[in-house]
């Protein structure tokens, strides 16, 4: 029996037709969740050419799902809204979903899959397929169209390298969160730049245009006051917003801000090294060619300072056959894709096991 639940996420169900809407199609639910943003896509299980973009049905975005960040109550209702959001917007009940894929920020461990693994059993029939990954595996889904193999460096908010081999090894680095060290992300570049602040104020650092900068933006008028901002609502997506301004300081000569960056680089740069080494991505000569896709809104084209750009010289420095990658979908389809590779080499498998008298 099946615990009850907020009943009126799932209201729009008693008005499709009977059988679940969708004219009889099965459908997957491809998840992207992270620091900041969640997002929920909805597609057909229907055979199609993987060098176009999969049919969407529909879209749909929420808060943050981090339970790291926001708490597992609040994560797993975040999850559950946006999911009921996509499937009413395709006009179909949770009996045309053939299989789930949530990739989501925080998922660290065997025990975090598998509570949510649990938790989304209680939420679909029993015939559905659920994958939990963390999101770095959807990101790079959505750089390879749902094959596995390669590494993702993602920079947004938060950051993480994650990599994987044609075999089925896999390997990590970052992605720890804030309070241990993901200098490279959005947060971390940010906190750097407030703390710069803050030292320059206290005579302990060296004067920066970031102090005028950062206070105009914020609509302060000393220092002094960044400190109850900072901790009025100390949340990751809300500091990491502040990234623009150590971008555009650094872009017209500022030294601090331009140092936070190169240190942003070498950051991420070395958890790309760290995984491709671990998982022998680059070959025993260093020069193996494989996949690195780059996603997130640090790693985003700059006119002046692009840090995605010094990243991939910094990183073809140690492996020169890195092949960059920019995903023409969005992780929350490749979350879909690795659900829909799953289905069609399961159904692949069963007509090869089909015997003939």
């Amino acid at each position: 029996m099946k615990r009850e639940r907020k009943r009126e996420i799932w209201d729009f169900e008693h008005e499709l037709p009977e059988g679940g809407g969708g004219g009889g199609q099965k459908l997957i639910l491809g998840l992207d969740g992270g620091a900041t943003n969640t997002i929920c896509i909805c597609m057909p299980v229907i055979p199609f050419t993987l060098n176009h973009s999969p049919p969407v049905y529909a879209r749909a975005v929420a808060g943050c799902s981090n339970h790291n960040s926001v708490g597992e109550t609040a994560a797993r209702e975040t999850l559950e809204q946006v999911m009921a959001e996509a499937l009413s917007k395709s006009r179909c009940s949770r009996s045309a979903v053939r299989a789930v894929c949530l990739a989501v920020a925080g998922v660290n461990h065997p025990t975090d899959q598998q509570r949510i693994l649990d938790w989304l059993s209680d939420i679909f029939p029993n015939d559905v397929e659920y994958f939990v990954e963390n999101d770095a595996v959807a990101a790079l889904a959505s750089g390879t169209m749902g094959k596995l193999h390669g590494c993702v460096l993602i920079a947004g908010t938060g950051t993480i390298a994650y990599g994987y081999t044609e075999d089925g090894r896999e390997a990590r680095a970052s992605g720890a969160g804030p309070i241990l060290g993901d200098w490279g992300s959005g947060y971390g570049i940010a906190a750097k730049a407030l703390t710069a602040v803050i030292r320059a104020y206290d005579g302990r650092g060296s004067e920066t245009m970031l102090t005028n900068t950062i206070l105009h933006e914020l609509q302060l008028s000393s220092p002094d006051e960044l400190i109850g901002w900072t901790y009025a609502d100390p949340s990751w997506a809300r500091i990491a917003t502040l990234v623009p301004i150590v971008v555009s300081c650094a872009e017209v000569g500022d030294q601090v801000a331009n140092d936070i960056l190169l240190h942003a680089v070498q950051e991420l740069a070395s958890s790309v090294k760290a995984v491709v080494h671990r998982l022998g991505l680059c070959g025993k000569d260093g020069k193996d060619t494989f996949p690195l896709v780059m996603v997130g809104n640090v790693l985003e084209a700059s006119s002046g300072w692009d840090i995605g750009k010094e990243v991939i010289s910094c990183i073809a420095k140690d492996f020169p056959g890195t092949h960059l990658v920019r995903p023409k979908v969005e992780p929350a389809v490749g979350a879909a894709l690795l659900a829909w590779n799953y289905l069609i080499e399961q159904y692949q498998h069963e007509l090869s096991g089909v015997g003939y008298d």
